[in-house]
């Protein structure tokens, strides 16, 4: 009874999804991708054999997939590997992603199109990565006895399926054959739901994150920038955290370089933001060796350089933590910093821990930022000492890669 209500809510989810459409882009992407993922995978993969599907909720989720993702397509040549994603904003910029040989959007979690998807892939081993536990696809993925796993999850008590009315899908979940979570606390309470199949392994993110340090760009225009003088980053930023980096920047003025690369490119936001400072401000697409000796504020205005520009940095603020969660602290602790987060990081295993550590330290205002970079100005040997346990905190948790391949694929 609950599986047919579930059904009836996705398709109405959908229809709703649909008359958002009209007026919202990210929203007219998720319906257009869809309609063409079928024809997609009839084109492609359906009569391909030793396909591992991999679904990733978004963009985030992906880059925990694709230390997995190097290793399949490194030492185990003869998979194909099919990434899903549900959500644009992770489609839209891995549609063209050389190390994928297939990508397309997740299809709608209905019965038909959970059958006729597996269908078409068959695939031989299938990860769900985190979360985006889609009811049909797996007991689609049960009843022909394909083998599937979870990656890099973590489990809280509050979590629907550990409540009565989420029974019905806890005893889905219960059917998948093996865990691979982030912590301690995920694997106890799995275990005390009876879920045995569970290993603690940690989050594949910090083998990305290492990986990252062996592939930095060389950035000219920042080492310009930058010179001899202390860099602050605010990276994946959004308005309400803008704000506060406005703020700290009139106080503290040529103290630092400043470097500002929003979540979200929108020439209206860049606009926006460059009117709230009184510094000499420079997109980054403008820039050039000679005028980023000058400048004071550069803002990123593309994508795909944040992980290389947290390499210049002594400081950074990390995005996202007034709003629904924060965004990767771990590319910015790899490089070793003292790193500043918003309040709404508890679901977050690696701020929660940055934090017990003393290296990441939560923020609600300006003021509150002012102060600890103050003290951090004034005592320079803990700042050395937090820029250590940073960059021995992301390389003691490696290894979770090496862990899932070896109990799959052996």
């Amino acid at each position: 009874m609950i599986l047919k209500l579930y059904n009836i809510a996705i398709k109405l989810y959908a229809k709703i999804i649909q008359l958002v459409a009209y007026r919202n882009k990210k929203a007219k992407l998720w319906v257009l991708g869809r309609r063409r993922s079928f024809a997609y995978l009839e084109e492609t993969c359906a009569h391909v054999n030793d396909v591992v599907w991999i679904h990733c909720p978004s963009l985030g989720e992906f880059e925990q997939a694709r230390p997995l993702i190097e290793t399949i397509k490194r030492d185990f040549k003869k998979f194909k590997v099919l990434v899903t994603f549900y959500s644009p904003s992770g489609y839209e910029i891995r549609k063209d992603e050389p190390l994928l040989d297939y990508v397309c959007y997740l299809p709608l979690d209905t019965r038909e199109n959970a059958r006729r998807f597996l269908d078409l892939v068959k695939p031989v081993f299938t990860f769900f990565v985190k979360y985006d536990f889609w009811a049909n696809y797996l007991i689609e993925l049960q009843h022909r006895g394909h083998k599937h796993y979870v990656i890099s999850a973590i489990f809280r008590n509050n979590h629907y399926f550990f409540k009565k009315k989420g029974a019905w899908m806890l005893n889905i979940l219960s059917n998948i054959d093996h865990f691979f979570v982030q912590n301690e606390d995920s694997k106890y309470m799995l275990l005390t739901k009876n879920i045995t199949q569970v290993s603690h392994v940690g989050d594949t993110r910090f083998d990305r994150v290492l990986d990252i340090t062996k592939n930095v760009k060389d950035l000219p225009i920042l080492d310009s920038f930058k010179g001899c003088v202390p860099l602050f980053i605010g990276g994946s930023t959004w308005p309400k955290g803008e704000e506060i980096l406005v703020e700290f920047m009139k106080h503290y003025g040529k103290r630092f370089k400043y470097v500002v690369a929003s979540h979200e490119i929108h020439e209206s936001a860049i606009r926006k933001f460059e009117s709230l400072s009184n510094f000499e401000v420079l997109r980054y697409s403008k820039a050039n060796a000679q005028n980023a000796k000058t400048a004071d504020l550069l803002v990123i205005d593309n994508i795909g350089l944040l992980s290389s520009l947290y390499s210049y940095a002594d400081i950074a603020y990390i995005g996202g933590g007034f709003g629904k969660g924060i965004h990767n602290t771990l590319e910015a602790a790899t490089f070793g910093m003292p790193i500043f987060i918003g309040p709404k990081n508890e679901k977050f295993q690696e701020a929660v821990d940055l934090m017990s550590l003393g290296v990441a330290t939560e923020i609600k205002s300006a003021q509150e930022l002012i102060a600890h970079c103050d003290r951090l100005l004034v005592h320079p040997t803990k700042w050395d000492d937090l820029k250590t346990k940073s960059t021995n905190y992301v390389e003691s948790n490696a290894g979770a890669t090496r862990k899932i391949v070896k109990h799959v694929f052996s």
